[in-house]
């Protein structure tokens, strides 16, 4: 009694306050490892050539590994040998991994992540400020694109935008037509780009 009466109630919420700090808090690390990184590739996102990944298996150091996708698209990893990788998920890879390495041991946790995108490359030719090559670690649309090259040179024949695509051996070409996306209508024409497309500006 005579402690309270001493330091009051001050004493007590600076008491419990000196406790309350002496609390060890997350380290930035941690809290860092339970969000997702910003350039992190989205769950859709399909692997291709010259992208950099990070596979893992648990409890496992000798399997893990740093792998760039090759250009005829596989990779190599160890028990698992030659593996197809592009047109394939994060997830899809993983699984496929896991099911080659459960003929060497039992229940193989596999981690499988894109650590950078470089396949996802878009070119932008024609009457633009800045024609060139773009990558982007994430989809890109038309008009992003577009953007990114610096926009429309005044000459340029808006409507008449097409995107060039290899798919399959054939050769698709999609038109765009800015003024009527600009104007809000027809906004369907503003597709996502794939890796190789070729916008067309004349």
């Amino acid at each position: 009694m005579k402690f309270f009466s001493k330091f009051g109630l001050c004493g007590l919420l600076l008491f419990f306050l000196n406790i309350s700090l002496a609390q060890p808090s997350a380290s930035p690390a941690a809290v860092a490892s339970s969000t997702s990184p910003s350039g992190e590739a989205p769950s859709d996102y399909q692997i291709g050539p010259e992208d950099v990944l990070d596979i893992s298996v648990w409890k496992e150091e000798g399997l893990k590994k740093e792998v760039l996708v090759r250009p005829d698209g596989g990779i190599s990893f160890p028990l698992a040998g030659d593996i197809q990788a592009a047109g394939k998920t994060a997830r899809q890879l993983q699984q496929e991994i896991t099911q080659r390495l459960a003929k060497f041991m039992s229940d193989p946790v596999v981690s499988v992540s894109v650590l950078k995108i470089a396949s996802n490359k878009v070119y932008v030719i024609g009457r633009v400020n800045k024609p060139g090559e773009y990558s982007a670690g994430r989809y890109l649309d038309i008009l992003q694109a577009l953007s990114m090259a610096g926009g429309l040179t005044p000459f340029a024949a808006e409507n008449d935008i097409k995107v060039v695509r290899k798919e399959n051996g054939k050769e698709l070409v999609f038109p765009f037509r800015y003024a009527q996306v600009k104007a809000g209508t027809n906004l369907e024409q503003n597709i996502t780009l794939k890796g190789g497309d070729v916008v067309v500006v004349p």
